[in-house]
């Protein structure tokens, strides 16, 4: 079900909920992949809540995914975290993934990071860099499962999602806190294996520069509800097709962790941005979108 705004009605209702049992509202988003969760931990103030409270969120069954609800404060700015996600490979439609981002909007969220693990497919990426994403790949769409009309509110990909004020914030955030970032694109599959060699060759000469299971859906949910985001993937490990590396769910947790305090400048950076705009907890302009 949808209401006029393109929000699902049931997000009301899941958002009251939370606030019944201690939650807050808030202007910044976030949601923590893998490994992630932790940050939590920085903010001011901070209540966590189970996604079971909402009687409408999944939870993961995916390792590093925590499955809570953070709502605190970051310098004088209000924010709500999602503690992991739900992934495709864990049998969920995209409908049922982007349900946290619908609650955060109905929660106030006006601006969305939305943070992930992935790989890295450039010669030169080391483990822990932070890739600011400018555009994407979503090669595990599925007809038919994502809310609301397609196309709506989006129109054009591409530069109308990844707004490039917001992705030379993250970068300087991130190279203020001491990461290593770049801007570049990120491809999605669906999941859960790890690629293959002939697939890093494939998706190098698309154009993708990392790549892992989620973000996509969760990113152009937030952008047909009219929210501003911003994406950064933390590279874990990086492809070598000829001298394959194998990777566990474990080892990607580990050193997305490492990566934390570049993701912690972000949010910083973003919340000090929303803290200074609309009323709405929004970075937006007046560009159509």
């Amino acid at each position: 079900m949808e209401g006029t705004d393109g929000l699902r009605a049931e997000a009301g209702a899941a958002a009251a909920r939370v606030l019944a049992a201690g939650g807050r509202r808030g202007r910044l988003g976030v949601v923590l992949g893998t490994g992630l969760g932790g940050l939590v931990e920085r903010f001011d103030d901070v209540v966590c809540l189970p996604v079971g409270v909402t009687g409408w969120l999944a939870a993961s069954t995916a390792i590093g995914h925590a499955g809570r609800l953070a709502c605190g404060r970051v310098g004088g700015c209000p924010v709500i975290a999602l503690q992991g996600r739900v992934h495709a490979y864990e049998g969920f439609d995209d409908a049922t993934i982007t349900r946290g981002i619908d609650v955060l909007v109905a929660l106030g969220v006006g601006t969305l990071l939305v943070t992930n693990a992935s790989g890295g497919l450039r010669p030169g990426m080391t483990g822990g860099e932070l890739l600011v994403l400018d555009d994407h790949l979503d090669l595990g769409r599925r007809p038919g499962t994502a809310p609301g009309p397609a196309g709506a509110r989006v129109g054009r990909a591409g530069g109308a999602i990844y707004r490039a004020e917001l992705v030379e914030i993250a970068l300087a955030a991130a190279r203020h806190a001491g990461a290593r970032a770049r801007a570049g694109v990120y491809a999605r599959l669906l999941g859960p294996s790890y690629e293959t060699r002939a697939e890093y060759r494939m998706l190098l000469r698309l154009g993708a520069d990392a790549v892992g299971m989620s973000t996509t859906p969760e990113v152009l949910a937030a952008r047909r509800l009219g929210v501003d985001v911003v994406a950064v993937s933390v590279i874990t490990n990086v492809a070598n097709p000829d001298a394959p590396h194998q990777t566990d769910a474990e080892e990607v947790c580990r050193l997305a962790a490492g990566a934390a305090d570049g993701i912690w400048g972000v949010i910083q950076a973003l919340a000090t941005a929303v803290a200074g705009g609309g009323p709405n907890g929004s970075m937006n302009t007046t560009e159509d979108r």
